[in-house]
């Protein structure tokens, strides 16, 4: 998009005070007024001529300006905050047919239904809700191009971590099992208003074309849920109540999750369905 296609914008800091807004703690906002930072977020989810985007928690709609200017083919963005959406929708008025707003809470909604392919979610997202968030989405991950999201710095770290250290858990598995996940940048407290008192970090996450390992996805996560909840004990403890010997696929059961790789949970996995399957056929034949 040529930059004679941009309407003149007021300052947000206007938008702001025109309507009355202000972060609300209670649902985790905390306002990007800079617009340098906001196109280093935006550039940061790649090239989006012709991509639809969903933005989650626009607020005022700081992020959603620097969407809009980057070329996206239309952007969706679900906003709870009701104080809000009057200031979103006269966004929306200068560029027609581009800019869509939803009342809702995004927990309770799935992006994917929301626009068409090719989709990606490009967000700053409310930090008290960012990881269920993650997690429902990659449920369904095959379903985007990419994830652009600005969360808090220790949720970047997991989600990014690798096995050996104390932050490697659910989170770690169950994005890298399904994606690329790289960090872009950090922003320190004094970017938003108001400062949290954590540093963010914007951190991209790519689907692979397929699963790293085959696995089916509940049993992964009652896998990793098992290992990680018990992570100070070895494995042949903390999967005792699944039933599962990793010695029996090669894995040293005084091992600890932390120290698996995503291969290896794939693993464990695979051995969960097998012994499913074996136990569903024994009680099939019991029945007949």
């Amino acid at each position: 998009m040529n930059s004679g296609d941009n309407p003149h914008l007021p300052p947000l800091r206007e938008i702001i005070s025109k309507h009355g807004l202000s972060a609300d703690k209670r649902l985790g906002q905390h306002f990007l007024l800079d617009s340098n930072v906001t196109d280093r977020i935006a550039q940061a989810a790649g090239l989006l001529d012709g991509i639809n985007v969903v933005e989650i928690g626009p607020g005022p709609g700081g992020l959603t300006r620097s969407l809009l200017r980057s070329g996206a083919r239309r952007i969706v963005a679900v906003e709870r905050d009701r104080r809000c959406i009057e200031a979103l929708n006269e966004l929306g008025a200068l560029f027609p047919g581009r800019l869509d707003i939803i009342e809702g809470d995004a927990l309770e909604l799935d992006p994917a239904d929301l626009v068409g392919e090719p989709r990606r979610i490009v967000a700053n997202l409310p930090y008290n809700i960012s990881v269920p968030l993650i997690l429902g989405w990659l449920r369904r991950a095959d379903r985007y191009d990419g994830f652009t999201l600005m969360v808090q710095k220790e949720v970047a770290d997991r989600l990014s971590a690798t096995p050996g250290g104390k932050i490697y858990g659910r989170l770690s598995v169950m994005a890298q099992w399904l994606c690329d996940v790289r960090q872009a940048f950090s922003l320190s407290p004094r970017a938003f208003v108001p400062p949290p008192k954590v540093t963010s970090t914007v951190v991209v996450m790519t689907p692979l074309p397929h699963p790293r390992a085959e696995a089916d996805r509940h049993l992964l996560e009652t896998v990793t849920a098992a290992a990680f909840g018990q992570r100070r004990k070895m494995l042949r403890s903390s999967l005792k109540k699944l039933d599962l010997d990793p010695a029996a696929i090669g894995i040293d059961p005084e091992r600890r999750a932390e120290t698996l790789s995503v291969e290896e949970f794939c693993m464990l996995a695979r051995l969960l369905a097998t012994k499913a399957n074996a136990a569903a056929g024994f009680s099939n034949r019991s029945a007949g």
